[in-house]
């Protein structure tokens, strides 16, 4: 299956141009999916229908999803999260709060993101179209998978040994509750999931970066560092598309101090 990931600076047309390149996929005869891991989502929007969170078919050959951060996050990591939650509430008072405080920032796109790998291995499209969050919480997918590797290989194993034998007496003295096991072998499988969707952004035929951006001077720096962020990860950057260019023409009558 072929993913196509766009991101960019906020405001700069991302979703429609995203949606675009999904329709014309889809007239071509591809069996096409538009997805949006933006929190603020716009897919809804561009498309002028609501969208509930789940798959749903808008156009001969496309489906189009919103992806819904904290249902997400549940079905990764439920048991990490009422673990946590038992810890918060014996300091502070249970409500939505807690669940508030525990989408730790950058997870949430994180977590977003592996719904990508959930319809790859499903196999059902040619083709997923990606409309990233702004650049700043897109790049931290970047590094989220070396960094909960090197919990999982050095510290998890040491953290579950001294849970295994001292965790009952550490309760007991401390009031925080010990962690089943379910919580040490749910993190595990969110890094397993993780490194393999690294891996599937990592091949080079199969997965594209398209960075958007537009001709102001601000939002050129950002599509650099953007660029240079993604070349050092070696992602592969296959387009770089300049949006909001108007012919002088467009320019001209109401217009023309527009420029």
């Amino acid at each position: 299956m072929r993913i196509l990931i766009y991101t960019g600076k906020g405001g700069v047309g991302k979703t429609s141009i995203a949606a675009a390149t999904a329709f014309f996929l889809a007239n071509s005869g591809k069996k096409v999916i538009l997805m949006s891991t933006d929190q603020a989502h716009s897919l809804g929007d561009v498309l002028d229908k609501k969208l509930n969170g789940k798959i749903s078919q808008v156009f001969q050959n496309l489906d189009v999803v919103e992806i819904d951060t904290i249902e997400e996050s549940q079905k990764v990591w439920r048991n990490l999260q009422d673990y946590l939650k038992q810890i918060i509430s014996a300091k502070a008072n249970d409500g939505i709060e807690i669940d508030e405080a525990l989408l730790f920032p950058g997870l949430e796109e994180i977590f977003s993101l592996l719904k990508i790998l959930d319809i790859y291995e499903a196999n059902e499209y040619d083709v997923m179209v990606v409309d990233c969050a702004p650049t700043g919480q897109s790049l931290s997918m970047l590094t989220y998978s070396e960094k909960l590797n090197m919990l999982a290989d050095t510290i998890l194993p040491m953290v579950q040994s001294i849970n295994s034998i001292f965790g009952s007496f550490i309760s007991k003295k401390t009031s925080v509750p010990k962690p089943r096991d379910i919580v040490f072998e749910e993190f595990k499988s969110l890094v397993k999931r993780l490194t393999k969707l690294y891996e599937i952004f990592h091949k080079r035929d199969s997965t594209s970066i398209r960075i958007v951006t537009t001709p102001e001077q601000i939002v050129l720096e950002e599509a650099r560092r953007n660029y240079t962020w993604l070349q050092l990860y070696n992602f592969n950057v296959d387009a770089v598309y300049m949006n909001k260019l108007y012919p002088k023409e467009a320019m001209e009558g109401y217009f023309e101090g527009w420029e």
